[in-house]
């Protein structure tokens, strides 16, 4: 069948990941249809259909790939009960299925949970319905300015002039860029290799996290200062954020995260489907600003 005629269900397609993934597969010439809660405009090859993965909507067509860039869980419930027939499936979860498992925090530990029983729900099913299933696992994501990590350091350091970060915050990262993220998603379509795996997506370049911050810091045009302060400092600091409501996004577990060497192999992924992510170069666009 030539890519011309093949036909795509996206969930997730107005999300940092979807956008680049639906840009790809209208470049190669599928036909999309894409689910969203809101009303989008349709454009050629694309057709938005109002709906969402609570079950209300099941679509009457088949489709030669289903493409989930939105919450894993729920895409994975959605699935099971679902009456829709694709040979290929296509889903993003996260590394923090096994980042987030032992926690000290509940919330992120029932994050790890819920990403790891999506992942069993979705590929039991897929794997009683002859359908060849591949999750991707991204690290820390940036390139769309909507990311929750460093677009967040970015908008902070801009409003402040400087950041702060704890001395402690000497673990390793791999920030992957969302157009790396959407190449994959297509490519892994075409390797049949990669069915009933689980691929950690990484970005092409490991860094230390205060390199990592720092690189952010020097895309932006004020080029705020990073001060690095003892963790105690840093701690005291934090809970004073806190109490006025800022930084609600760093708790205990994150901290001590910052400690983590936080790298994954994408050996698997460079062998199965040419998995060939930039090296972190950010600039003031890719944080949103």
């Amino acid at each position: 069948m030539s890519a011309v005629s093949r036909k795509a269900l996206v969930f997730g397609a107005s999300g940092q990941i979807g956008v680049c993934l639906l840009a790809n597969l209208r470049a190669a010439g599928w036909t999309v249809t894409a689910v969203s809660r809101q009303p989008q405009l349709p454009g050629p090859g694309l057709c938005w259909v109002q709906g969402d993965l609570s079950g209300a909507w099941q679509g009457a067509d088949d489709f030669d790939a289903v493409f989930c860039c939105g919450p894993l869980d729920h895409f994975a419930r959605w699935y099971a009960a679902s009456t829709m027939h694709a040979p290929r499936v296509v889903a993003f979860g996260s590394t923090s299925v096994e980042v987030k498992r032992d926690s000290s925090d509940p919330a992120e530990r029932d994050v790890a949970r819920r990403l790891r029983e999506a992942e069993q729900l979705l590929f039991a099913t897929a794997a009683g319905r002859g359908v060849a299933v591949t999750v991707l696992r991204p690290t820390l994501v940036y390139g769309a300015g909507r990311d929750k990590t460093l677009s967040a350091i970015a908008a902070l350091a801009t409003r402040t002039g400087f950041f702060l970060l704890p001395t402690c915050a000497t673990g390793l990262r791999q920030p992957v860029h969302v157009q790396d993220l959407g190449d994959a998603a297509l490519r892994v379509v075409e390797f049949p290799e990669t069915a009933g795996r689980a691929y950690a997506l990484g970005g092409g370049e490991i860094l230390g996290y205060s390199e990592m911050v720092r690189r952010v810091l020097a895309s932006l045009a004020t080029r705020p200062r990073l001060w690095r302060v003892p963790t105690p400092l840093f701690t005291l600091a934090l809970r004073v954020a806190h109490t006025s409501g800022r930084l609600q996004n760093i708790n205990r577990a994150a901290l001590a995260r910052m400690r983590e060497p936080l790298v994954f192999d994408t050996g698997p992924a460079q062998r199965d489907f040419g998995y060939a992510p930039r090296p972190f170069l950010p600039t003031r666009e890719m944080v949103g600003l």
